[in-house]
């Protein structure tokens, strides 16, 4: 995600491949994987300096010789790419989900670096957003992308891209061609129905599958291409990987990539008991598979869950160790990759986990197939740290983005800002994360849960009203998600001065006791005090010192 406000690049083998650090993380969970029928794909829009405005887009009909101006997502929506034909008919479209219930989330892989065209038209901010405006069903915004960078050139790095509809759940990976020719060179798999994917700036498809175009789609030059420019050998007798073949495994790309995967996987599927070798680097360890079968179906509380982790609970846990702090903070400030003085060879890496401090925002996609699509596909958006932050739902039926979350400028302070609100919040918990992170917790669990038990009644009552006069029931979904959202940003601001007032200056304070002057001490607990006192034996004693005793 974004380019021009991401981190450093780490080279770790030859100069075919890069890292940068693509923060964004994906999870897909297919109909026959959930509870109630529900498919559902997430996505963190992860990196540093950056806050977003919900996605809009109204649809609706276009003039013959109608254009649209292509301006790069990376940098705004401000660089001028190019200029294609608009369509007779676009659709509306709310964060990243349409009126047709299509979704769609990636996270950047890079991959080989020779492959960045500069000349292309289409980045992948537009390549996502073009297909929601134009597709109704997750294969024809495949088609959508890839008919657009054959035609206009593909701009950006390596991408994997999450797209799905209530019936079907794809992963296309694609990367451009460079100086060598016009064009992308790409690959599609669907999840078989039932199980569930993940990937997370880490190239994760694998062979192809000839001739079933129901279960796997490419682009015809995948492999011709691969073999004339040495990505790939047919003669050493492996089957063609396109994740070998255009993004080569390095150690950085599997420490801070796969490890969500196999966090997630791993939660999901206890029993399969995925080893964590693979993402920690170990030499012959097998990749995680592209898709697994969770031990049971998944709810939508249970897919909140699995998209919010810092590694708790494994041998990696970022709420533990010298770096967390006294506090158990799972962040690591920027950079992620660091050396030491006097040794310049070796090169480190924090854990990277699902969720971060850099999100600028976060959703959960819910498409179902067995109602209306106005009404099956609910958007469940979130902003800042998805796991401090509070998805809301939100249904394609809204003319217009709701107030608060209509602007959103990292270079200025805005109280009326969803973004910030919620920024101010984390960062309040960022100072003593175990003390103050569980009031923001019990918060986000009580709308969250209040939210999903309102979620049936509210479409029984959509459905009832659909059938009687639609525009109404339409309507009625709107000011729901327009008073939902309202009523977050509200609970949030009022959780940001309480927990201003009640955390001031390092206190646990309770204005009902003496007009808060009587302020409650939070200390550092015992395992700090015992490292202090290790350091520096006898510094803190409270004792009179006898001068003649050493």
């Amino acid at each position: 995600m974004r380019k021009l406000q991401l981190l450093i690049a780490i080279i770790f083998i030859a100069a075919t491949t890069h890292y940068y650090l693509y923060p964004c993380t994906n999870l897909l969970v297919t109909k026959g994987a959930s509870t109630d029928g529900s498919a559902y794909v997430t996505y963190n829009a992860d990196a540093g300096g950056f806050m977003e405005p919900l996605y809009y887009h109204a649809g609706g009909p276009h003039n013959p010789n109608d254009s649209m101006d292509i301006l790069e997502w990376d940098s705004g929506w401000l660089k001028f790419l190019g200029k294609i034909p608009q369509v007779a008919q676009t659709y509306r479209v709310v964060g990243n989900m349409n009126e047709y219930q299509v979704s769609i989330g990636e996270t950047t892989f890079g991959g080989r670096e020779e492959l960045e065209d500069s000349t292309g038209q289409i980045d992948y901010g537009n390549l996502m957003y073009i297909a929601l405006q134009r597709a109704k069903t997750a294969r024809e915004a495949i088609k959508v992308m890839t008919d657009l960078v054959a035609q206009y050139g593909y701009y950006s790095e390596g991408e994997s891209i999450s797209i799905c509809d209530p019936n079907e759940a794809w992963i296309l990976e694609i990367i451009g061609k460079g100086a060598f020719e016009k064009g992308a060179v790409w690959v599609a798999k669907r999840i078989p129905d039932g199980y569930i994917s993940a990937h997370a700036n880490k190239s994760r498809i694998n062979e192809l599958i000839e001739d079933k175009p129901d279960e796997c789609l490419y682009s015809p030059d995948v492999v011709s291409f691969a073999i004339k420019h040495g990505f790939y050998d047919p003669a050493k007798g492996k089957p063609f990987s396109f994740a070998d073949a255009y993004d080569p495994a390095t150690p950085s790309g599997l420490f801070a990539c796969e490890g969500r995967v196999w966090s997630m996987f791993n939660r999901a599927a206890p029993s399969l008991n995925l080893k964590p070798d693979y993402f920690r680097g170990v030499i012959g360890a097998e990749p995680y598979p592209l898709y697994i079968k969770p031990d049971k179906p998944l709810s939508l509380s249970d897919v909140m869950a699995l998209f919010r982790d810092h590694f708790e609970g494994t041998e990696f846990d970022m709420t533990k160790g010298i770096v967390a702090g006294p506090y158990g903070l799972p962040y690591r400030w920027k950079g992620l990759y660091f050396k030491l003085d006097g040794d310049t060879a070796t090169e480190y890496c924090w854990e990277r986990p699902i969720s971060t401090q850099q999100t600028a925002f976060s959703f959960i996609a819910q498409m179902r197939s067995n109602m209306p699509r106005e009404i099956g596909g609910c958007f469940w958006y979130g902003v800042d740290d998805n796991y401090l932050s509070v998805y809301t739902p939100l249904y394609t039926t809204l003319t217009d983005v709701p107030e608060h979350y209509r602007s959103a400028d990292v270079a200025k302070l805005d109280l009326n800002s969803a973004e910030w609100i919620f920024n101010l919040v984390a960062n309040t918990a960022y100072r003593m994360y175990s003390v103050i992170s569980p009031d923001i917790i019990a918060e986000q669990k009580l709308l969250e849960s209040n939210y999903i038990t309102q979620q049936a009644p509210i479409e029984q009552a959509a459905l009832a009203i659909y059938k009687e006069n639609k525009p109404l029931a339409l309507e009625f979904l709107a000011n729901y998600s327009k008073t939902q959202a309202q009523n977050t940003y509200e609970k949030w601001y009022a959780l940001w001065e309480k927990l201003t007032v009640k955390y001031n200056d390092g206190y646990k304070n309770d204005v009902r006791k003496n007009a808060g002057r009587s302020p409650g001490s939070v200390g550092y607990g015992d395992a700090v005090y015992r490292q202090v006192v290790k350091e520096r034996p006898g510094y803190y004693e409270m004792k009179w010192k006898n001068p003649k005793k050493k």
